[in-house]
């Protein structure tokens, strides 16, 4: 499935100062170290098997979104791919674990402590004595020092996207021996286990120039189980190939292939056999299933004939054959019985080809778990009516998280439960559910915030030429234009906008999860009635103080002249349905309590750069991965804005522009201390703060689908753990890969019922 989302630590990371005293806020929830422990909602899906049990050789090609324009993982261009090839070909102090956590990596270091704390933080790091470079040259402190002096933001020379934890050190030293590397901290920093990891040789590191291009498109010095071999833009591929130098367990592959392959293309690539593994949306997951069944499910009888089967095509012709003379012999035109023959073996091509399809992806299987990546909707807080937070915190409390969870996870038998913090996900030791903060969905409530901020419903709206009229009256006039307006413009073109909420077209939006039933946690109940006299707002034909029907939609609200309608921003682009469908469901749950959403449908290309970072939207659907390290990588996130010299406004990648000094206080005590129970602590009150102030909600971790070959070992759905590069292979004939038993169902909440 593809969702748009961003690296926190490949991207640089507005905002209207947040209003206080106005509501009171919930208590923030206290969460403390003593509270049992998460678990991973989804385990790994990858096939798991023992080295002994995986042949040797063979080549592995690997669909991925894009050839990298750098090998550089920490320049701006950067992509996931990029990181795919670091993992696989560089040195990594930690990788993550399963669960999400750091994990030392003992192919590169034996150990590594905080050895001083006063007067300085020093770590000493124990390196693998046989870890040496592809030339043949010892890892050691050079090597350390080099990143070091890259990425501390101290040479504008260097083109770094990041250089967070880099600028705390105050310097770098060869230890007791070529072993170890000392490094010393100017301040504390909690999370000294995120550096150096990947780490470059020194050759790439050491200089501007290789920094910046050096890397781009070749790396020539490596010390992973691959090298690269080449970046071939031409053909859409990088390819990687065992490193003899290599001192771990050996590579069971003798190649890997990433090709870039576009999502809607995969499942053809993969019929065609020219790929063994790919991340693919739900649309080709149930393809995939459906094929790996070679019997029709209602009768139990073969779909078709053996592929290519000549009798079956003699079949074919005699009953063309047979069907042309019985309609002629019968009285019918010899044209339309001709017709109706090629008609007939149109569709038995069509079938048989469908059939050789089939066939081709039964040698696939689908490996799903949940990515270490959550889907958030983001409230634009710098300007407009979300810059006031009790409209933001309206629009949160007007969500039900649990159905929109349900919606996107529940079809693909993944765990539907709604993501609760900002900062980590369930298994993570810093996750705590959080949403507290906010309080649980309720649109009553919803709708007092709203008043509060004094958007009413059925409020005077001005026109352009002067007049005034209320909120939701031009329903009856411009209905037939509304309905088309969502028709108007194909995917990718941005004028194609309709509003959702200001055409009331009666009852609620009865979707397949239910969103036409009650609101439980408001007390309302609503049925699928219809609308009231003329096709005016509910209840706008009753005495004063009269409750609106059940089942009628709150009437559309509006202040100072102008209704509350929110731009929604989506990308146009194959495999966002998912965001579309989700987008969906989020408008038919604001238009219950009187906002009216207008959807914008805007290329991939221009989304993110010309929409979420330019701060052009209200709302907007994206995602941000989980991090080992949030009290780093998730400041940027969340950090208040700041203005710049030139007098614009720094936001950093917080493109909600909301953010409070609070909150960066909580962030930058949690970076410095050196206790982990403290730092979970600050980690989670800060969470708890962010979900108050409203400008992002977690709603649900990415699912993660991905289609492999059946004797395809230890590679699919890696959930939160790094790959093990060299563990992937082909399994011996006669073995098999254990796999992960179905995740739990998700258990009842107080939501309505799917």
């Amino acid at each position: 499935m593809s969702h748009v989302g961003v690296g926190p630590r490949a991207v640089a990371r507005s905002a209207a100062f947040l209003t206080a005293g106005v509501l009171a806020v919930p208590a923030l929830a206290g969460c403390t170290s003593e509270e049992p422990s998460s678990k991973p909602l989804a385990a790994q899906d990858v096939a798991s098997a023992a080295r002994a049990s995986v042949s040797d050789g063979g080549t592995l090609r690997w669909a991925v979104d894009s050839v990298p324009d750098t090998l550089n993982t920490f320049q701006s261009d950067a992509d996931a791919t990029t990181t795919r090839v670091a993992q696989a070909v560089l040195p990594s102090m930690y990788r993550m674990d399963e669960k999400g956590g750091p994990a030392r990596n003992p192919d590169y270091l034996e150990s590594a402590e905080v050895v001083d704390t006063e007067p300085k933080q020093v770590v000493v790091y124990k390196l693998n004595q046989q870890a040496v470079w592809s030339d043949g040259r010892e890892i050691g402190a050079a090597d350390f020092a080099a990143q070091w002096r890259a990425l501390s933001g101290k040479d504008s020379a260097y083109w770094t996207a990041r250089n967070a934890g880099y600028d705390r050190i105050e310097k770098i030293e060869r230890g007791a021996n070529d072993l170890e590397v000392k490094v010393t901290f100017s301040r504390p920093y909690a999370d000294w286990k995120a550096l150096f990891s990947p780490l470059y040789p020194k050759d790439v590191m050491g200089t501007p120039d290789a920094f910046n291009d050096g890397a781009r498109r070749s790396l020539k010095v490596t010390a992973g189980p691959f090298a690269v071999k080449k970046v071939d833009a031409g053909a859409d591929q990088v390819v990687l190939t065992g490193n003899p130098r290599w001192w771990g367990s050996p590579a069971k592959l003798e190649k890997i292939v990433l090709r870039a392959v576009p999502r809607d293309k995969r499942v053809s690539e993969l019929a065609a056999g020219k790929l063994d593994l790919a991340e693919i949306d739900p649309e080709t997951a149930d393809e995939v299933t459906l094929a790996a069944a070679p019997r029709d499910p209602a009768t139990g009888t073969p779909l078709m004939g053996p592929q290519g089967s000549p009798a079956a095509g003699a079949q074919g012709r005699s009953a063309a054959e047979a069907l042309r003379s019985w309609a002629v012999a019968n009285g019918s035109d010899e044209e339309a019985a001709e017709e109706e023959v090629l008609a007939r073996e149109e569709r038995r091509e069509a079938e048989a080809k469908a059939q050789r399809r089939r066939q081709a992806l039964s040698g696939y299987e689908v490996r799903k778990s949940l990515e270490p990546a959550y889907t958030q909707l983001a409230l634009n807080g710098s300007d407009g009516p979300l810059a006031d937070e009790r409209v933001r915190r309206a629009v949160a409390r007007a969500l039900d998280r649990q159905k929109l969870a349900r919606t996107v996870l529940k079809p693909l038998g993944l765990p539907a439960e709604p993501v609760g913090s900002h900062l980590a996900l369930s298994g993570q030791p810093a996750y705590a559910d959080g949403s507290g903060a906010l309080g649980e969905p309720n649109a009553k409530e919803a709708r007092a915030l709203l008043a509060d901020a004094g958007w009413v419903p059925g409020g005077p709206v001005k026109e352009k030429d002067g007049a005034e009229k209320a909120a939701g009256a031009e329903k009856a006039e411009d209905e037939g234009e509304g309905k088309d307006k969502a028709k108007e413009k194909s995917e990718g073109d941005d004028d194609g906008t309709y509003i959702v909420g200001e055409e009331d077209k009666g009852g609620d939006d009865k979707n397949k999860d239910g969103d036409g039933g009650g609101d439980e946690e408001s007390g309302e109940k609503h049925s699928s009635g219809k609308n009231t006299a003329q096709g005016g707002a509910p209840g706008a034909y009753a005495p004063k103080g009269t409750a609106a029907p059940a089942g009628s939609v709150a009437a559309p609200l509006a202040k100072d002249g102008k209704a509350l309608t929110l731009r929604f921003v989506l990308p146009s682009g194959p495999g966002s349905e998912t965001l579309r469908t989700v987008a969906d469901r989020i408008t038919g749950m604001l238009k219950k309590i009187g906002i009216g959403t207008r959807i914008s449908k805007v290329s991939d290309e221009s989304y993110f750069k010309d929409h979420i970072a330019a701060g052009e939207y209200d709302l907007a659907l994206y995602s941000w991965p989980a991090s080992a390290f949030p009290a780093t990588d998730a400041r940027p996130i969340y950090a208040k804005p700041v203005p710049a010299a030139d007098g614009s406004l720094n936001v950093a990648q917080n493109y909600t522009r909301v953010g409070t000094d609070q909150v960066d206080q909580l962030f930058d005590r949690a970076m410095t201390t050196l206790d982990q129970k403290e730092a979970r602590d600050l980690l989670r009150k800060a969470d708890s703060r962010i979900w108050a102030a409203a400008g992002s909600i977690p709603l649900y971790q990415r699912p993660q689908l991905t289609v492999a070959r059946k004797n395809l070992a230890n590679a699919g759905a890696f959930g939160f753990g790094t790959p093990v590069y060299e563990d992937m292979g082909f399994l011996k004939k006669g073995a098999q890969g254990s796999r992960p038993s179905a995740p739990a169902a998700s258990s009842p909440t107080s939501s309505p019922a799917s």
